[in-house]
């Protein structure tokens, strides 16, 4: 895990806009099956938290914690994303300590992007790494909603309104 936070070789701002397709990447889940971004997503709106280094996990336990607290009917998907090749070659190592984290039952949610790591921090921008990267997408894979300030209630409420949630979220 340590490895993830000093594997930050680029710093990117982001190229992506609302409206278009999600770059396609690959990863793998903590369950080992191989998960094509946004291909094995289509059909449902997807929200997907990208973490850049391990303290995004904060903001992604934040958003997972309101999601759930507020009901709202999305599939979501962790998406660790690591760039550089130090991390590939520890990727196991770093895939057990993940698992050891994680309750079994959840880790087909969890889907490490190494490979396409630094394709995906490209994209979204990797600029203050420790917030997650917050991405609705359309049962097409086009982006609906990106948000990447960390946690807030009023952005939990946006992603709610566009997933088609009446009303707004309570806590």
């Amino acid at each position: 895990m340590l490895l993830m936070g000093g594997c930050a070789n680029y710093d990117y701002p982001g190229e992506l806009s609302l409206g278009e397709k999600m770059v396609s990447a690959t990863g793998q889940s903590l369950e080992g099956d191989l998960v094509v971004i946004p291909k094995d997503f289509a059909g449902e709106k997807t929200l997907l938290l990208f973490g850049y280094v391990q303290d995004s996990q904060f903001d992604i336990d934040r958003w997972l914690i309101g999601l759930d607290m507020t009901e709202t009917p999305v599939n979501v998907y962790e998406i660790p994303t690591i760039q550089g090749m130090a991390p590939r070659m520890f990727s196991g190592f770093i895939d057990n300590g993940m698992r050891k984290g994680i309750p079994k039952e959840l880790w087909k949610g969890v889907v490490t992007v190494y490979e396409d790591g630094d394709k995906i921090q490209r994209f979204t921008g990797n600029i203050n790494p420790n917030n997650a990267r917050v991405m609705l997408l359309d049962a097409q894979g086009k982006i609906l909603y990106f948000y990447d300030r960390g946690f807030s209630v009023a952005a939990l409420k946006e992603v709610r309104v566009l997933v088609g949630v009446e009303g707004n979220a309570t806590f």
